[in-house]
């Protein structure tokens, strides 16, 4: 069973880059067909997909945030990050790492199958 854990810092300020991190267990984020994403839920709203890695390390980005957002990762530590840059107050959110298997990926929150449990990121000066 794939599990996923966010970490990173609860608090950025403006202007800064938020990094957070995803640790995988139960899993090579280097499977074939795997997508790994990140996904957000501001405040009294929905989840955003913000945009994921494949397990060819390849890239998607939503065309909203491609300009500020970055997703990498190292396949030594079985870990994937987001860089997000030039925070503001309204990237205050709940961040979500979430993970599926299928033959494309998808932008749509709910296709996720697998999800960390969220880590609260509030940018705030």
């Amino acid at each position: 069973q794939v599990q996923l854990q966010e970490s990173g810092p609860g608090l950025v300020k403006p202007s800064q880059t938020l990094s957070l991190t995803c640790t995988v267990s139960g899993g090579s984020i280097t499977t074939n067909y795997y997508y790994w994403s990140w996904v957000r839920q501001p405040p009294g709203k929905g989840l955003e997909w913000m945009g994921a890695i494949t397990w060819r390390g390849s890239t998607y980005y939503s065309p909203s945030l491609k300009s500020r957002t970055s997703i990498s990762r190292d396949t030594s530590k079985n870990h994937f990050t987001l860089q997000l840059t030039s925070v503001t107050p309204e990237d205050t959110a709940v961040y979500y790492c979430a993970a599926r298997s299928y033959y494309t990926c998808s932008n749509r929150p709910y296709d996720y199958v697998y999800w960390g449990q969220g880590t609260q990121v509030t940018v705030s000066s």
